[in-house]
């Protein structure tokens, strides 16, 4: 059965835009990964044991993301305190999945 496909929007520190195409159930860390998004590192694969794959969620899409059964569970708020430059829409790419609800999703990208 096919899935549909996604497109997302990741948004690097200087303003560059990078439009990517993924599908249902990936997490946005694999699509970065896959994609060679620079600043995305993905160190400990996605298993929530290091801050590699720190982004921005915008305030507009946050509801939309956590809707998904994405939310922000107290090891990643712990995971979090590791990365640098950190905000009130910071999260982990490794525990966002993707879903057709969030197509268009726009991420940014801290400094590295």
């Amino acid at each position: 059965m096919p899935t549909d496909t996604i497109q997302i929007t990741f948004i690097h520190h200087d303003g560059t835009r990078q439009n990517v195409t993924a599908s249902e159930n990936q997490s946005v860390m694999q699509i970065a990964l896959e994609n060679n998004i620079s600043t995305i590192e993905g160190i400990c694969g996605g298993s929530l044991a290091c801050a590699t794959c720190h982004v921005y969620i915008p305030d507009q899409w946050k509801r939309r993301v956590e809707a998904q059964d994405n939310e922000q569970s107290e090891e990643e708020i712990d995971m979090l305190e590791l990365a640098k430059n950190t905000k009130t829409t910071s999260r982990l790419a490794c525990q966002i999945k993707l879903t057709t609800a969030l197509n268009g999703l726009t991420i940014f990208l801290p400094q590295p």
